[in-house]
């Protein structure tokens, strides 16, 4: 089974990357971007029977900073 977990930083969180990001796009000239947040994603494949606590599991021991971020886990078919 293949699982995308997304990772996202918390509202609040400072987000330096997501700034330069930012600040690079109107540099170029891009208008209308308000705000940048930069995230990951982690793509597992894994037994048809892993089950979703073993998921969510990987999520919050490894996967994900649950002190500043947040995760989505997405289960791909």
């Amino acid at each position: 089974m293949k699982i995308r977990i997304l990772v996202s930083l918390k509202p609040g969180v400072l987000d330096p990357q997501g700034r330069a990001v930012h600040h690079a796009l109107e540099g170029l000239g891009f208008k209308g971007v308000d705000d940048v947040r930069i995230g990951r994603t982690v793509e597992l494949d894994v037994a048809d029977n892993t089950s979703d606590e073993a998921l969510t599991e990987m999520c919050e021991k490894l996967l994900a900073n649950t002190v500043i971020e947040n995760y989505k886990i997405e289960k791909l078919g």
